[in-house]
């Protein structure tokens, strides 16, 4: 198994895991020894260009709407922190990362449930700070 295999499969591995426990991901981090971490900020001219697009998920159609979401606000979900443990791979610098790329977040519960609450609150209005607030208190 290749080293970027063996992470994709313990980032999502610990993923699942973190997501079945009943208290938030604050909690379960502090559990772990870690602190919540800052988000990043948006970079600049950032767009949807390599958010995989519905032909690349044919095998995981069920994440179809969680990508195109995403892919209406890349500016919005590039100042987002993932939670799952992916932020901490090379190569990862936001949760827009996990749709890109190979597409972590077409396996991962916690990216998924992130692009979909970081949609949802965006479409009611709430400013990346309001956001960030949010996902800190769900998953942070």
């Amino acid at each position: 198994m290749s080293r970027e295999s063996r992470r994709h499969f313990l980032a999502v591995a610990l993923g699942a895991l973190a997501s079945s426990f009943p208290f938030s991901g604050r909690l379960f981090a502090l559990r772990l020894g870690r602190r919540p971490l800052d988000h990043p900020t948006p970079r600049a001219g950032i767009t949807a260009a390599k958010v995989l697009t519905a032909e690349q998920l044919s095998d995981t159609p069920q994440v179809i709407p969680v990508f195109e979401s995403v892919r209406g606000i890349p500016e919005i979900v590039d100042g987002i922190r993932c939670q799952c443990g992916c932020a901490d791979v090379e190569g990862f610098y936001s949760l827009l990362s996990c749709y890109e790329g190979d597409g972590m977040a077409r396996h991962c519960p916690i990216c998924q449930g992130e692009g979909r609450m970081v949609a949802r609150l965006h479409k009611e209005g709430k400013s990346l700070e309001e956001i960030r607030g949010a996902v800190d208190a769900r998953w942070g």
